[in-house]
């Protein structure tokens, strides 16, 4: 299955940001800065993860005659609901969109909504009077599944399968690790605050590996955790923010979040993961995000707990990996009441960190599968979401 794109501009064979007015060239720094700047659309990570994996894209320039049934693809560094995405299109791109030429491709790999950006598309759609279905939505929420014209795609295991792929996956090996866990927080979000301020006064933390980058304060319209259904817990957090950020290596907050960046202790010298993701509740969308937060354990040797939206194991185990099953105890994965599963998992948890050297044996043939597996080229993968895009519907 062949996907036809058709661009206004490329570059050193590089399909150039559709809508941008930031200036940059392709492998440099300034090509990875996009999103800084307005109105926020990002170099097409689908053509890199295509050429990575040995998967054909057929692009068309602006010099080349258009095929039928193309796409010109919008990547997004965020969804902003305030943008009107097809007045800022080129006029030839216009014009063969509304003659049902080609169709857009939206590319974004954040969790947010995918009803409310379905909301917003549809109402510019029906303003600019363009064919109703003339936009395919790529997203990294597992709820775009259930959104006509919407596809699920988990961007995150090829992004971080590509930024980190010069570090070596670490060896899994049996040796005693100093340390019992590894939880990494860079931004301050109110319900990672709750979260680890509760583990720290489980004394999950005290032989850990752990740190929160960022002060801040408990908003409660943010905090899908109901912070006063657990005893003390408000004051505990309270007292936690006060006295960050609280940092377990000596990098900066932008090297942080460089994936191609990597600190062997986090994952050679604990036992378990304690992934504290991108969302809690996915925008209450009812769907899930894997970050690269949960794939970096996959790769590197660990089990793990996800401190995500409910469903987030379901997911993983929908991709191929294993998520322990019967060795630690998942079943705050299935419950979607927010305060609920962070109480469950908290204590999964806690009940791990009685006997981590065991059930880290117990896990190591599931560890290496997932280790293989996060390895394995996406080409599957990537065709499969070809076809997808593909499909009349």
């Amino acid at each position: 299955m062949v996907l036809n794109l058709v661009s206004d501009r490329i570059v050193q064979g590089k399909i150039y940001p559709a809508l941008a007015k930031h200036q940059a060239e392709p492998y440099t720094q300034l090509w990875r800065e996009f999103e800084q700047h307005w109105p926020c659309t990002v170099p097409f990570r689908l053509q890199e993860y295509c050429e990575h994996h040995g998967v054909r894209l057929s692009i068309s320039g602006p010099s080349d005659d258009w095929p039928a049934n193309a796409f010109y693809p919008i990547g997004l560094g965020f969804f902003n609901f305030a943008i009107d995405y097809f007045e800022l299109l080129p006029e030839r791109v216009r014009t063969e969109l509304q003659h049902g030429h080609i169709r857009i491709l939206f590319y974004y790999h954040e969790g947010d909504n995918p009803v409310k950006i379905k909301k917003r598309l549809d109402e510019l759609v029906a303003n600019h009077r363009l064919p109703p279905h003339c936009y395919r939505f790529v997203s990294g929420n597992t709820a775009a599944r259930d959104v006509k014209g919407f596809l699920y795609f988990a961007d995150s295991e090829l992004w971080y399968w590509h930024r980190n792929h010069a570090t070596a996956p670490m060896a899994i090996h049996n040796r005693p690790r100093e340390r019992e866990f590894t939880a990494l927080n860079r931004l301050h979000k109110s319900w990672r605050a709750t979260a680890m301020a509760d583990l720290l006064q489980h004394h999950v933390l005290d032989n850990s590996y752990w740190s929160y980058c960022e002060s801040g304060e408990v908003v409660d319209e943010e905090n899908p955790i109901e912070i006063d259904s657990f005893d003390n817990l408000r004051a505990v957090t309270e007292t936690f923010l006060k006295s960050a950020p609280y940092y377990s290596d000596e990098l900066n907050q932008t090297e942080r979040n460089n994936h191609a960046n990597h600190v062997n202790k986090y994952f050679s010298n604990s036992y378990c993961h304690i992934a504290l993701e991108t969302h809690f509740d996915a925008d209450q969308s009812g769907g899930v995000l894997l970050s690269e937060k949960t794939f970096k354990p996959i790769k590197h040797g660990q089990m793990f707990f996800v401190v995500g939206p409910a469903g987030s194991l379901q997911t993983l185990r929908d991709l191929g990996y294993r998520t322990f099953d019967g060795i630690l105890d998942n079943s705050y994965d299935y419950d979607p009441n927010n305060t609920r599963r962070w109480s469950k998992l908290r204590n999964a948890i806690v009940q791990a960190q009685s006997d981590l050297p065991t059930l880290f044996k117990r896990a190591r043939a599931d560890i290496e599968h997932n280790q293989r597996l996060f390895l394995e080229l996406k080409t599957s993968r990537l065709n499969i979401l070809l076809e997808q895009i593909n499909e009349p519907y």
